[in-house]
């Protein structure tokens, strides 16, 4: 129940070279090749895919194998163990596993402003100053 169900779900499989623009909704599983843009929903690049794109736009991506290139997900990129994400990014929330690889410029949108309380009061700023309060 927990599940969510996608009305549509598309796989380019692990032979499939595809040059130009994808556009899909639904959940789209890259196994294969990607020279090109992509304008999608759900968008998961299997071990083995590899995206080469000047401009990707996706709610959420998941980037088990290689990204190279623009991505604007206006929800969560995560980047597994296995992936390696470079280029420019711009995401909501962003979670990379040990081993994966980001090496990117990134610019994390959150919904809302942080004031200058949440800034002050951030993890590492407490732990850093706890430090020079022992020293």
């Amino acid at each position: 129940m927990g599940k969510k169900i996608y009305k549509n779900l598309s796989i380019i499989d692990r032979e499939l070279l595809i040059e130009g623009a994808i556009s899909s909704t639904g959940k789209l599983i890259i196994k294969g090749q990607i020279n090109g843009t992509i304008d999608g929903d759900v968008v998961i690049i299997a071990q083995d895919g590899q995206v080469n794109s000047s401009a990707t736009k996706v709610s959420s991506i998941t980037i088990g194998g290689k990204f190279q290139g623009d991505l604007t997900a206006s929800k969560v990129l995560i980047v597994l163990s296995t992936g390696i994400c470079s280029g420019r990014v711009t995401c909501k929330d962003l979670i990379v596993e040990n081993g994966g690889i980001l090496n990117a410029e990134v610019s994390c949108k959150t919904s809302q402003p942080l004031t200058e309380e949440q800034l002050m009061s951030s993890p590492g700023q407490t732990q850093l100053e706890e430090k020079q309060e022992q020293a």
